[in-house]
C-alpha cells in the first residue's frame, strides 16, 4: 500500500534501527539518543548545546532533555563559558570518558552486522542517499 511512500519506509526503517541500537546500548543503561549524544560530546568536548543539537539534527529542547538525562547519570557536566553566556559548554565526566571505547565498539558492532547483512556497498550507498535526501529537504 505504501511501497512508494518516503515517510512510511523511512519511519519503518527507523523503528528497526532503533531496536538494533537499543540492544547495543542497553548494557550501558543508555538509550540510542543518549549514547549518540554522549559519543558526540566525547568526540568534541566543550561544544555548546546548540552546536550538539545542530550536529545531530535534533531540536534544542530534545538536546536539553537528553543532556539532562546524561547529567543525572553522572556522565556529563555543563561548564560556564565566556563564549556565550546563555549556554554552557558540555563535557564528559570521568565516568562518561570511561565509556568511550565501549560505546564506540558497541556501535561499530551494529554497523558491522548491518554491513554484513546488506553488503558494504549497499550499506554505504543507502547512508549516502539518505544523507542527500535529508540535505535536500532541509
Amino acid at each position: 500500500m505504501f511501497d512508494h511512500c518516503l515517510y512510511f519506509n523511512t519511519t519503518a526503517l527507523a523503528r528497526v534501527l532503533e531496536r538494533e541500537w537499543s540492544k547495543a546500548f542497553k548494557p550501558f543503561g543508555l538509550t540510542p539518543s543518549q549514547a549518540f549524544l554522549l559519543r558526540a560530546i566525547l568526540d568534541k568536548p566543550g561544544l555548546l548545546q546548540s552546536e550538539l543539537a545542530a550536529g545531530l539534527a535534533i531540536s534544542r529542547p530534545t538536546a536539553t532533555r537528553t543532556l539532562d538525562g546524561l547529567q543525572k547519570l553522572g556522565l556529563i557536566e555543563r561548564w560556564s563559558t565566556e563564549r556565550d553566556g546563555r549556554e554552557s559548554a558540555i563535557h564528559a565526566t570521568a565516568l562518561g570518558e570511561s565509556l568511550k571505547d565501549a560505546l564506540n565498539g558497541a556501535s561499530a558492532e551494529v554497523t558491522r552486522r548491518l554491513k554484513k547483512k546488506l553488503g558494504v556497498g549497499h550499506f554505504d550507498d543507502a547512508v549516502s542517499k539518505m544523507k542527500g535526501v535529508r540535505s535536500s529537504i532541509e
